[in-house]
Order: C-alpha cells, then structure tokens, then sequence
C-alpha cells in the first residue's frame, strides 16, 4: 500500500458565514472561512496579541512560492524529490500552508491561523502524487535542524494490525518522529481517509498519525457530524478539527481563468474539483498544527507533550448535542478527545492548571533501539506515562548470568501500571506479546508493581512499564531498579 497525501473528492463548493472574532478577520475573503470561528481561532485575545515567532515546518508537496500570501512567509525551502521546492504540482502543499500561515493583515485573500508562524516547506512528494518515505523522513530531520516547533504531516500509509501484508510501519518514519519529538518539536499528523485506506470508513489511523508523540487529527462537518471518510481510532485518533468545506490558497498554475471571476485568484474555489470545498483529514490537521504554533507563541518554553495535552484535553467534546451523533460523551474512536478550540486550549494554559511535567526519559516507547538506559544501577527515577499518547515506557538493563534484577513502580495515585521483563533481542513488544510471553510480569503490592528476575543468561533485558487502565491525565511514577549477584 504507497503512502499518499490525505485528500479525498470534494462534493460541492460552499460560501458559509464568518464567526465574529475577538480581533477581526479583515481580510476579503474571510467569509469563506468559516472554520476559524469553529475553532475559536483568535477569540482568546481582546486584540491582535504580540506572539513569539515560531517556525512550523510543512512536509507536503511544496509551495506556489509566487503567492502574495506567503511572501515574507517562508523562513526556508528544500525538496527532497528534485524540482523545486517553490513549485507546487500538485497543489496540496500550498493550500495546508495557507491554513496555517497566509497573510492575515496583507489585505489580499485569507488569514492563515498561526499569525505567528514562518514556514518550513519541504517539498517530499512525488509527480504522481506518491509520498517519498526517504524523502519524508530526511525532511523531518532537515525541519528540525532549521528549528521547527511544529510539523504538520498531511499525509500517510495505511496501519492494518491485522494483516500485515497491508501494513506500512516504516522504523525509519519511527525514527524520525522521535528524533523530533526528543528535540521539542510537536509532530502532528492527518488519521488518514477512508477512499486511501481498505475500506471505508476504515478503523485505524493511519503511519505517522499512529506512532508515539503524533497528534492524530481527524475530520468534522461545519456540523459537528463526522465523515465516512473520516478515519476511526480508539487510541490514536487524539483531535478533530473542520475537514470539510475548506478553502485556502492553491498554486497560479492551477487557476481555471475560465471560471467567472477566477482569473488571477489563486484560491480554491477557482481550483481543480478536489480543492473546490475541499475535504479531508489532510485539512483538519493543520489547523492543530496552527494552534499548537499561537501555543507555543503565547509560552515558548512549552514542550510537546505539554502542548498536546493541552489541545486535547481542553477539546470540546463531540456527542449527539454537538451534531454527532455517533459520538457517545467522552473520548471516543470518532474524533478522539473532541474538536479543536482554540480558545480552551489557551485559557487552560493561562489559567494556573498544572501541566504534565516534561519525562527526560523520552522517547522510550519500544524495545531495542526504541529503549532508554537505565544509569547505573541501583536508581531510582521519575518518570510519566498518558495512556492516550504514551503508554509504553522502556529502559534497558543489563544483567550477568545469575544476577536477579529487583524492580518496584510507585505510580502517583490509583493507576494501573504493570511492569514485565523481555528477553535480549527484543526489538517492537507489542509485536512479540502475540507470539512469546515476558520473561517475567509484576504482582501487585498496594498500589505498587514490583518484579523480580534471575538471568539465566548475560546480555541487555528490557524493562517494560505499561498503564493498563485509561485515565483522563498523565500518571506520574517513581521506579526503582537494583540488581545482585548470587
């Protein structure tokens, strides 16, 4: 299955009213934009705030760098699959960049969200419209190294964790994330569609929106209902946002002059049929990703996944009250932790909450190179686990034949944490769990987990503490590790 950027046919064009704003939308076509009322995108502030600058990378198929919205815009270009990065082909890179950073105040068009954001554009698809994944992955780590906080990834491959003929986990796409993720930058992904997937509606987010640290981004009507196309995921779909009916900017090339009033209007309604009220996750993800930046703008200091917590958490919840009414209250498969308010999420960081504090350990989501060591021991460490975005942590250990290694978990309240022991080579843990058991699980002592092990043979052990049962915020524990010869 080859990895394809998140857009699906548009049904029909739509004009839908403005919200009213704190500071106003002044710009001329701000009436088709409807969805940065839906999202209380600017509502937080009396009036236009001083943010600090924050550069989102967008890793799509390039950038119209003609487009009077993005002039003075773009902080750094490359491509990864020849050609140049200011050349937009397909047209699906330049109008994510528009929702997330067109010029609000040039008096020309739209108003891209993150009024604070300058572009990282990295051009990584391919003239058939195929995603390079060594294109992808050299992009992530070139978006980092230009100094990105956000990334926004419209784009995927299908996860099927029944058949894995279908699957298309890459390590490498893992890899990257993580290294992004370990440097402070929030990875936010598109769950996919179903019209790219097996089926649809189809159950499972798609690659990278199911990795560790991603924020998943499904699709919402003006509405509140979801769409068939819209991907399901009871784990990894993390936020909803509007993906239908959406307008933005497009590349001058794609301009059809014939229609009435089009010529020179590089938007979508003058575009090819698929922009033309466009749909899809691939344009509900960056409107999360423009959030995480006036986040971020707003506290610099934030790290990853204190900025997805406060998205998700402060999400309003879809149920059949707010037009979905597949929706039952709560988190659910449909949209995750609810649609994204802009509003809530600034008000929840302003407003003395306590955010999850920062885990050093990070990333340490797996087996093998995925694993954190452990310093020397006896140790004693301070770490956090989120059920919804980091379940799994992992730390290796080393023992001698013989030696037993003793392990004692205090979580920070009533949590369910269990610990379990797997043997040298283990690589992916949730792969292994189907076909061989640990080498040793924890029993319960209290509200402790403890284990303990005798080797029966040398070499690096992985020390798995997994949350086993759901709870609303991260669980803070204290993990003790010691180890004896006998």
């Amino acid at each position: 299955m080859r990895r394809t950027v998140a857009i699906v046919a548009a049904v029909a064009a739509l004009v839908l009213p403005a919200l009213a704003h704190a500071f106003d939308n002044l710009e001329p076509l701000a009436a088709k934009q409807w969805y940065l009322g839906q999202d209380n995108a600017w509502t937080y502030w009396p009036a236009e705030p001083d943010l600090a600058p924050v550069n989102v990378a967008v890793i799509d198929s390039g950038i119209d760098g003609t487009h009077p919205e993005f002039v003075g815009r773009i902080a750094a270009a490359k491509s990864f699959v020849g050609g140049s990065p200011y050349q937009d082909e397909q047209g699906h890179g330049t109008f994510v960049a528009g929702e997330i950073a067109a010029s609000p105040f040039n008096g020309v068009g739209i108003a891209g969200i993150a009024f604070n954001a300058h572009l990282l554009v990295a051009k990584v698809v391919e003239p058939d419209g195929t995603v390079s994944l060594p294109g992808e992955v050299a992009a992530i780590r070139w978006a980092v190294a230009k100094g990105a906080r956000v990334i926004n990834l419209s784009l995927g491959g299908v996860r099927d964790p029944l058949n894995p003929r279908l699957d298309t986990y890459s390590p490498l796409e893992q890899a990257a994330v993580e290294y992004a993720y370990s440097k402070g930058v929030v990875v936010v992904a598109a769950v996919g569609n179903g019209p790219q997937s097996p089926a649809t509606p189809w159950g499972f987010a798609h690659y990278p929106a199911s990795l560790p640290h991603v924020i998943g981004v499904s699709a919402v009507r003006q509405s509140g209902s979801v769409p068939d196309y819209s991907n399901r995921d009871a784990i990894y779909n993390d936020i909803a946002a509007p993906g239908a009916a959406i307008f933005s900017t497009i590349p001058a090339s794609l301009v059809d002059a014939s229609r009435p009033g089009c010529a020179g209007q590089a938007y979508s309604d003058c575009g090819p049929f698929e922009f033309r009220g466009a749909i899809g996750t691939s344009f509900a993800a960056p409107q999360v990703s423009a959030a995480a930046a006036l986040l971020i703008g707003q506290d610099p200091a934030l790290r990853p996944e204190q900025v997805s917590w406060l998205l998700e958490r402060s999400a309003d919840d879809a149920n059949e009250a707010t037009g979905c009414a597949m929706c039952p209250p709560g988190r659910d498969l449909f949209t995750g932790w609810g649609t994204l308010d802009v509003l809530s999420a600034l008000t929840l960081l302003g407003d003395g909450s306590q955010l999850p504090p920062p885990d050093r350990y990070e990333p340490n989501d797996d087996g093998g190179v995925w694993s954190h060591a452990l310093p020397p021991l006896p140790r004693t460490i301070d770490a956090t686990l989120d059920f919804w975005d980091d379940n799994v942590d992992v730390y290796r250990v080393h023992l001698n034949k013989g030696q037993r290694v003793y392990a004692r978990l205090t979580p920070n309240g009533n949590a369910h944490v269990q610990l379990a022991l797997w043997a040298p080579g283990t690589q992916r843990l949730e792969t292994l769990k189907a076909h061989s058991p640990s080498l040793a699980r924890s029993r319960r002592v209290a509200r402790q987990a403890r284990l303990t092990y005798r080797a029966r043979s040398a070499g690096i052990y992985y020390l798995e503490a997994k949350l086993v049962v759901a709870t609303r915020d991260p669980v803070s524990y204290r993990l003790a590790v010691s180890r004896r010869s006998t």
